[in-house]
């Protein structure tokens, strides 16, 4: 009885031990990750129930990331770089939002009055090339993005000398890879394209109010732009 009774004694030493040394070690992973942002663990999603979602990040956390993005970073590939850290800091359910206001931007600001002012500044301007474009505008930050929406020709004021590109294909994807560097899931996957409508599979069609046959209509809708830039 008394050798049943150490056995016992024995193993619930043991078990408290493991228990109390595996908290620790939980203790230190914790702090390690608040002390070292690199250190990154992915995050489990059954654990947390995710489901599909068409709840965009409100827009002024969204605005807030990247005017920081741009405060801190002096050229596109940092820029990307660091959005795509900030981004991971959300929780996954904001990592959708991100993109699903990303997603929102682009569709809203699809009209043929800025794809003429990008063809201007970029010499010509595709179906791909005006996404791209508008990506970059939105990375310029919500005053500018609002507006060279409203006035196209204003992005005349965001030209630089020497800078022949002004498009941002990246920027379309930091919410994708933030997701999946957190998640290990495609973030596609977690998007109610039943509910979120706003999306480049529902662009309107365009009814194109000038010809770059015809570069006089470009200055009808750009005069600014088509002055300066256009040759």
């Amino acid at each position: 009885m008394k050798n049943s009774i150490s056995v016992v004694s024995l193993f619930l030493f043991f078990s408290i031990a493991v228990c109390s040394q595996k908290k620790e070690q939980n203790r230190e992973i914790v702090v390690d990750s608040i002390k070292n942002p690199e250190v990154k663990y992915l995050l489990h999603l059954d654990s947390i129930s995710l489901s599909k979602s068409s709840e965009m990040l409100e827009e002024e956390v969204y605005w807030a990331i990247i005017d920081s993005s741009l405060h801190e970073t002096t050229n596109q590939e940092d820029q990307e770089l660091y959005l795509v850290s900030a981004i991971e800091k959300l929780t996954p359910q904001e990592m959708i939002g991100f993109r699903l206001r990303t997603d929102k931007l682009l569709f809203d600001s699809y009209n043929p009055e800025l794809w003429c002012a990008a063809y201007i500044v970029s010499g010509g301007c595709s179906d791909g090339g005006f996404e791209y474009f508008r990506c970059w505008l939105i990375s310029q930050g919500k005053a500018v993005f609002y507006r060279v929406k409203s006035n196209p020709d204003s992005l005349i004021n965001e030209m630089i000398e020497g800078k022949e590109s002004y498009e941002f294909e990246g920027f379309w994807y930091v919410a994708m890879n933030a997701f999946k560097n957190r998640t290990g899931e495609d973030l596609y996957s977690y998007i109610d394209y039943d509910t979120f409508v706003t999306n480049d599979e529902n662009y309107p069609l365009l009814s194109f109010n000038w010809n770059p046959d015809e570069p006089s209509t470009m200055g009808e809708i750009c005069p600014i732009l088509f002055e300066k830039l256009w040759k």
